[in-house]
């Protein structure tokens, strides 16, 4: 196996609130990473500056407002390291996040990348919740009693459709994610699932870390909640354009894919009631009947109908 070589690469746009404890998690790292490469994506206010202020090892690359997913792809395809990690301006690095990443590697060597366990925090540093424990799969990994556990393709389903996972626990190859594409440019929310979706067809294996080693930060400017209605539109516009690459999944996957797209679809419908529109609501899961054919659509439907 060739050596671990980390880049890890930070996306921020107006970020200078939040950048320093970002990029300083990072640089307090047990395993340091070969380097850190900060992308500004069209910042107004001094985040660019913050990094450059760092010096060697931190890169900046600075680009015109193209969201995230730009910000992303663009700081891998710079990278020199050999695997890739994120982190977002506003999160943090816990102290052996690369180095828990570097050993699950190292122990399930035929894993195509790996998943890690985080917290919710809020903007004071207090536990909101745990990630492994607040989903299905999660807590029946957590059983398993043991800090690494290997994820099987089998696994993929459910974990697509109620990941534990997030963009700052997520650790692959550079050559995997240039191969990927990268994420999709085209979504303002939900680029995020829409790659690791991709990932999942493509892989037969995930190492998790099965304990936190990321904070992600709740606050009320994120793009999912700043306009509730505008991000669950793009959540269900994501779902839905990756139906042809699901065509040919294995049936895990492709059940998966189908409760994940029902759940984007009642999220939308929620966001709507709340909106006052209750016929788009109603409009927003009808196309389920035919999407995700189940017990459960129905009761989607029912539900949304009787507001």
């Amino acid at each position: 196996m060739s050596p671990i070589d980390f880049s890890v690469v930070i996306a921020v746009h107006n970020g200078e609130r939040t950048l320093k404890r970002a990029i300083d998690s990072i640089l307090a790292q047990t395993l340091p990473p070969r380097e850190v490469i900060v992308v500004d994506d069209g910042s107004t206010d001094a985040s660019a500056e913050i990094a450059a202020g760092y010096g060697a090892p931190v890169r900046v690359l600075r680009q015109q407002n193209r969201g995230a997913a730009a910000a992303r792809n663009a700081g891998v395809a710079a990278a020199r390291g050999n695997w890739i990690a994120f982190l977002d301006a506003d999160d943090y690095y816990y102290p052996r996040r690369l180095e828990l990443a570097a050993e699950a590697v190292r122990r399930f060597p035929d894993a195509d990348f790996v998943t890690a366990d985080f917290d919710y925090r809020d903007e004071g540093g207090n536990l909101l919740r745990r990630s492994l424990e607040s989903t299905v799969l999660g807590a029946r990994l957590l059983q398993e009693n043991s800090p690494f556990v290997l994820m099987e393709s089998r696994d993929f389903g459910v974990f697509i459709e109620d990941h534990f996972g997030d963009t700052h626990t997520l650790t692959l190859p550079r050559e995997t994610f240039l191969r990927l594409g990268g994420y999709p440019e085209g979504f303002a929310v939900c680029e995020d699932v829409h790659f690791l979706i991709r990932l999942c067809l493509a892989s037969q294996h995930a190492a998790v870390v099965a304990q936190p080693v990321a904070a992600y930060v709740i606050h009320p400017n994120s793009a999912t909640r700043s306009d509730s209605l505008r991000a669950q539109r793009q959540t269900v516009a994501a779902w839905r354009s990756l139906k042809p690459l699901l065509a040919q999944a294995s049936a895990p996957l492709r059940a998966g894919y189908r409760r994940g797209l029902a759940r984007a679809r009642y999220n939308l419908a929620v966001a709507l009631l709340r909106a006052g529109s209750r016929w788009e609501a109603v409009q927003a899961v009808l196309p389920l009947l035919h999407e995700a054919p189940s017990l459960n659509s129905l009761r989607i439907l029912a539900s949304v109908v009787k507001g």
